[in-house]
């Protein structure tokens, strides 16, 4: 048995893909178990390879009864709780960062500016697990009871650092509308507030508004088999990476060199308008480096991720 841990959110799961099917493709005949979020289920099953996942909403006790597992996988952080959480099941093996304080030695230094793909990829390359960066790919689910072709707008995030103003977002669904584009607002439960808000300040119908009204499994389809997805939000951003999709991604305060799509992907653009000079503190503005991104920048980079749309992969 490999035990691996990744207990986070739908984009830092899209990150470790690769490392994940690395796992799987250098024990082919081991069983593999995920321990993450059970909501991370539908994504778990486009990932493909896992054989179990085991529930844990973050780093508090683990459900763990099984026995001790020959490897266990630091796929979550630098440690030492994660460190300990893992090493508390007994494994012959912990494959990690180095962190002497949680009494793991073994591994290689953590550094913090390495992108989120390739933290994982260069841990399991320092064991001599060969891994591919580019395994990004997810399963294509059939689109049952989600539109096609639509123009995704995404304006939520975590944190409200991270969200671009709504009225500015509310500016792009319009002019995509125009354009041709039939946009529908996604988001999470709690954001279909600021969802509402951009669709009537662009004048979209209140169907328009999915947000809170799709689950990850349908959230996944959606953007499979869309024709173009833009927000502030890198969960949506690694989905919109694994289909294809073409996608206008702002960042800030966070740089697209370590939360970002591959580069040499130009249907894939990362707006990012580098560090800002701080202002005051308010927790509830988008930070400087995101608010310094206008509307005509995100929509010339609609015309150019639209110029580069490449064909569809086909369904793994």
């Amino acid at each position: 048995m490999i035990l691996t841990l990744r207990a986070l959110g739908v984009g830092d799961l899209a990150t470790a893909v690769p490392a994940l099917r690395a796992l799987r493709t250098h024990h082919p005949n081991r069983e593999l178990a995920l321990i993450a979020p059970r909501w991370l289920a539908p994504l778990v099953d486009l990932i493909g390879g896992i054989d179990h996942l085991v529930d844990a909403p973050g780093l508090g006790p683990l459900p763990w009864t099984g026995p001790p597992p020959e490897i266990a996988v630091n796929l979550h952080g630098r440690g030492p709780q994660s460190h300990r959480l893992l090493l508390a099941t007994r494994p012959r093996r912990l494959l990690a960062y180095a962190h002497p304080d949680a009494g793991h030695h073994d591994g290689p230094h953590w550094r913090d500016d390495d992108h989120e793909i390739d933290r994982w990829c260069r841990l399991l390359a320092w064991y001599d697990i060969p891994t591919d960066r580019t395994d990004l790919a997810l399963h294509r689910p059939p689109p049952h009871g989600v539109p096609t072709g639509v123009s995704i707008v995404h304006p939520g995030a975590k944190a409200a650092q991270r969200r671009w103003p709504p009225a500015r977002f509310a500016r792009v669904a319009r002019e995509l509308t125009g354009r041709g584009h039939r946009v529908v607002v996604t988001g999470s439960p709690g954001e279909r507030r600021i969802a509402a808000a951009v669709a009537r300040l662009a004048g979209l119908p209140a169907d328009a508004v999915l947000a809170g009204e799709t689950d990850l499994g349908d959230l996944a389809a959606l953007v499979a088999y869309a024709r173009l997805v833009v927000s502030g939000d890198t969960g949506i951003g690694h989905l919109a990476t694994a289909y294809r999709t073409p996608s206008v991604l702002l960042f800030g305060p966070v740089a697209p060199a370590q939360w970002g799509p591959p580069p040499d992907r130009p249907w894939h653009q990362a707006l990012w308008a580098g560090p800002q000079a701080p202002t005051a503190a308010d927790d509830a503005a988008p930070h400087p480096a995101l608010a310094v991104l206008d509307v005509p920048q995100v929509l010339a980079a609609v015309d150019r991720v639209q110029r580069h749309r490449p064909a569809l992969l086909p369904a793994r």
